[in-house]
């Protein structure tokens, strides 16, 4: 289903598979939550920068890791001298989101309730942990990016999104680029919500995947970010 533009494979893991990566990352090699959130952030803040050159950016973030990799790209930006504002989806913010949340506040990029009028929207309110529709702010935040005339680059996935199967919830942001992380999940290929694909690198090691029977390609020799294309299952 995913290719580089070589047209070498490329394999999709499952959301479950990702969390065994998670664990891994941690436990086995060491690689904790907040180095992968920061290449997270770092590589979306590249690519949004690269794709769209904004001068304006409104970042939605969730509680959980996916919006901690928001706030990373937050700070980024905002020190490459775009003018960026920040919307919590609220809820109880996890330990390392929470200290990316104290970052940004200390360095003076403005946290509100109501997003702002952007020339991009940065969509890190909900990751592959998902069940069922999105609900609450997450679901209200969504539809505001539906509805507003910037593009929309998602973190991972499109929020609302199932990454394993495709299935769209109610709501679910429709996004103009999609940089998901590590590998592609399954889902990902099944819905126009995700818009261009990209992958980025968090750094998992060879032997992780090796552990988990998956040997993906040297995807990132000329970079941190890499364009998929994307066909139907057969």
């Amino acid at each position: 289903m995913f290719t580089l533009d070589s047209g070498e494979p490329v394999p999709a893991v499952s959301t479950g598979q990702m969390r065994d990566v998670d664990r891994a990352m941690t436990e086995t090699f060491g690689i904790d939550l907040p180095r992968m959130m920061e290449n997270a952030g770092r590589n979306l803040a590249d690519l949004g920068q690269r794709l769209y050159a904004p001068g304006s950016v409104a970042v939605l973030a969730g509680p959980g890791g996916n919006g901690g990799g928001g706030l990373v790209a937050a700070r980024h930006l905002h020190n490459r001298g775009a003018s960026v504002s920040v919307v919590l989806a609220g809820g109880s913010l996890a330990p390392v989101t929470e200290q990316q949340a104290s970052i940004v506040a200390r360095i003076g990029i403005p946290v509100g309730e109501d997003p702002l009028s952007a020339d991009l929207i940065i969509d890190a309110l909900l990751g592959y942990s998902l069940h069922g529709d999105p609900r609450g702010r997450a679901a209200d935040l969504i539809t505001w990016a539906n509805a507003s005339p910037a593009p929309v680059l998602a973190l991972d996935g499109p929020s609302g999104l199932d990454m394993d199967t495709g299935h769209e919830g109610t709501p679910c942001t429709h996004a103009d680029a999609t940089m998901t992380l590590a590998l592609p999940k399954p889902g990902l290929a099944a819905s126009a919500a995700v818009g261009r694909l990209y992958l980025a690198d968090i750094s998992v090691p060879p032997q992780l995947y090796a552990q988990l029977g998956v040997q993906p390609p040297a995807l990132f020799h000329a970079g941190p970010v890499v364009e998929l294309c994307v066909s139907a299952a057969g």
